[in-house]
């Protein structure tokens, strides 16, 4: 007998609510450290193709869209590397995203670490890592609850 998923963040909503809230004003402490929403969509898409978060991407493909992101780097992000696209800020981000992300790999280095401050603000490392982690958690909630997506 096949029982549907529990909707977490439904279930349970007083915590969904807190991580919500914890999000917005990571928005905003982004924004005062210079940080472009764009950006943030960026690392959001990044870190849910990496976690195939189906719900994530759909959500922040469609805001980065709304907030002017091209779809060209939209479609070239897992490629981000190789793509002469995207700003040294922007690659700093990335890099921190992928390395929050992806645990049991190989994390930055030092020297990776050392190219990325080069580029950014104690404010936006801090900023960066917890939007990592943030959506990190959101694409967890989204999977297992296996939250669907409509056709739009």
């Amino acid at each position: 007998m096949s029982r549907h998923r529990v909707y977490i963040d439904k279930q349970t909503p007083s915590v969904y609510q807190g991580l919500t809230k914890a999000a917005a004003e990571l928005r905003t402490r982004a924004a005062e450290a210079g940080l472009s929403r764009t950006t943030l969509e960026l690392v959001n898409i990044r870190v849910s193709q990496l976690n195939r978060c189906l719900f994530c991407l759909d959500l922040h493909t469609r805001i980065a869209l709304e907030e002017g992101e091209s779809t060209q780097r939209i479609a070239v992000l897992p490629a981000w590397r190789e793509a002469d696209l995207f700003s040294e800020v922007e690659r700093a981000a990335l890099a921190i995203a992928e390395a929050v992300t992806e645990v049991t790999g190989d994390h930055l280095t030092d020297e990776q670490y050392a190219a990325a401050r080069a580029q950014l603000s104690d404010d936006q490392v801090s900023a960066l890592v917890w939007s990592a982690i943030m959506i990190n958690t959101f694409n967890r909630i989204s999977i297992l609850s296996r939250h669907p997506i409509k056709r739009r």
